[in-house]
């Protein structure tokens, strides 16, 4: 998931995990400081140095074990050459780095994890650091806030009709030949179904987008207000259309249609959404 910091002015893009250390920032974002028109030059210069050399490889033998140190020795050795160039998509390809990752397309562009951005951000301008690290910081703090205020709310909001859905599956689509892994994936793909139609991803391609190697956070700790009441509504219906016994392409095809219409409905009439979210706990906790 995409955030974003601003650094004196300067908006830097970061994904991944902010509150565990496992984020990657822009280093495009944070180029344009020094050469708005081509960040793509500055990126470049900067990995002509040997020290950035040293430090990329460095880093990367302390996290990677699949680091590929021979050619990082080809790199190190060819480094500070009139001659020598590199960027970040041959230095990934080589070596099989992890600490800089590059995208295409319109929002894409490199990325570096948290300690190399900062040391990339040192060589473009210190000042410039201290703002980046600034404003990182609150970003890490307004993640660490969202998580924890709210937090047994929403829980409360996910789990209304957890059980209704779950009992489903269980009594229409658990059989006594399956085994307990089988059991465990027919959970977890139903769980999916409802993540396709809500997110249009699986918790295992939200992870894999997001960098995070863990099963906490997952997809739904992120989820909006708007998109947690809709889910309320998708546990249910999917639920209802398990005990119908359509198949799960149909129920995909319903429930993707069913998550458009209400997050619309949803986003057109904000107000009265506290009000929904309000009644929703207060019969949670009824119950």
């Amino acid at each position: 998931m995409t955030k974003e910091i601003n650094a004196n002015g300067t908006p830097i893009r970061v994904e991944g995990d902010v509150i565990h250390e496992d984020a990657y920032i822009s280093i495009t974002d944070i180029a344009k400081y020094k050469n708005s028109e081509n960040p793509t030059l500055v990126i470049g210069h900067w990995m002509r140095n040997r020290s950035t050399i040293d430090f990329l490889g460095l880093w990367e033998q302390l996290h990677n074990p699949d680091f590929k140190p021979t050619e990082f020795g080809r790199f190190k050795f060819e480094a500070g050459e009139n001659a020598f160039t590199l960027t970040p998509k041959q230095w990934i390809e080589a070596t099989n780095a992890i600490g800089i990752t590059s995208k295409s397309g319109r929002y894409g562009g490199t990325y570096a994890h948290t300690d190399i951005a900062f040391e990339f951000a040192s060589w473009i301008s210190p000042e410039f650091k201290l703002y980046i690290i600034k404003d990182y910081q609150r970003l890490k703090k307004d993640e660490s806030e969202r998580l924890t205020t709210g937090w047994d709310a929403k829980r409360e909001l996910s789990k209304i009709n957890y059980r209704i859905h779950t009992d489903a599956v269980r009594d229409f689509l658990i059989t006594p030949e399956l085994t307990e892994m089988e059991k465990t994936y027919t959970y977890a793909s139903e769980a999916d179904i409802l993540n396709m139609a809500l997110f249009g991803k699986t918790a295992s391609q939200w992870r894999k987008e997001n960098k995070i190697q863990s099963m906490s956070p997952n997809i739904r700790d992120y989820a909006t207000a708007e998109e947690l009441v809709v889910l309320i509504n998708l546990e249910d219906t999917n639920a209802d259309l398990i005990r119908q016994g359509l198949s799960r392409l149909e129920r995909l095809k319903f429930l993707r249609e069913k998550a458009y219409r209400q997050l619309e409905a949803l986003k057109n009439n904000g107000r009265i959404l506290d009000g929904i979210k309000r009644n929703l706990i207060e019969d949670s906790s009824k119950k």
